[in-house]
């Protein structure tokens, strides 16, 4: 990949991650929930599946996902059950006694498990890195190595993103969560926004 290729591929990684999803959602709610540094447990499932959607793409396995309304029906309607029923989860959350500055222990592998199915069950991610992925692959040179860099840029922007600007914009509301009002307020927002991803990712075609 030349470095004019690459700084173009860059400067088009930032605005997709920069653009709000279901992955920033959820990236803000685990900020709030569970602490800025621990957030980056559901940043790393949601690249985890982020690698998944481009070596589906690579293996040509996407053109079939996207020629295949049955199948891409059956993955959309699944992954915006998940996201509503995130939601629906937040809504009915209670906002129980938490001392100021406490953070709710949730454990790691629940937030990387969380991240992962949120950006694994969006077949639109397919789709995207469809149209996404041959602006900036040369298929006259090996595409392994190819791939690899677009991979790697792509992961790495989000992670500084989603960690850097979506969950440090979330630490700032944490003063919410010392009144149990707050708590539940932060929660059936949070909780609308999953709904309404799913939602989205349901009807919009």
């Amino acid at each position: 990949m030349s470095l004019s290729v690459w700084f173009a591929l860059c400067a088009a990684g930032v605005l997709i991650s920069l653009t709000p999803g279901a992955g920033a959602v959820n990236t803000m709610a685990n900020s709030i929930g569970s602490g800025w540094a621990r957030a980056i447990w559901g940043i790393l499932g949601q690249q985890a599946a982020l690698f998944v959607h481009i070596a589906v793409v690579a293996a040509g396995v996407g053109v079939v996902v996207a020629g295949s309304p049955v199948l891409f029906s059956i993955v959309r309607y699944a992954g915006a059950a998940y996201l509503v029923y995130l939601g629906v989860r937040q809504l009915r959350a209670r906002g129980g006694a938490q001392d100021e500055g406490e953070v709710a222990r949730e454990s790691g592998w629940s937030m990387f498990r969380r991240g992962l199915l949120v950006n694994l069950t969006n077949p639109k991610a397919v789709v995207f890195f469809l149209a996404f992925t041959p602006q900036f692959v040369d298929p006259t040179r090996p595409l392994l190595p190819q791939y690899a860099v677009l991979a790697a840029t792509v992961v790495v922007i989000d992670v500084v993103v989603m960690w850097f600007v979506f969950a440090l914009a979330a630490r700032g509301l944490r003063r919410l969560t010392a009144r149990e009002s707050g708590r539940r307020t932060l929660g059936r927002v949070f909780g609308s926004l999953f709904v309404g991803a799913g939602v989205l990712l349901a009807t919009v075609h």
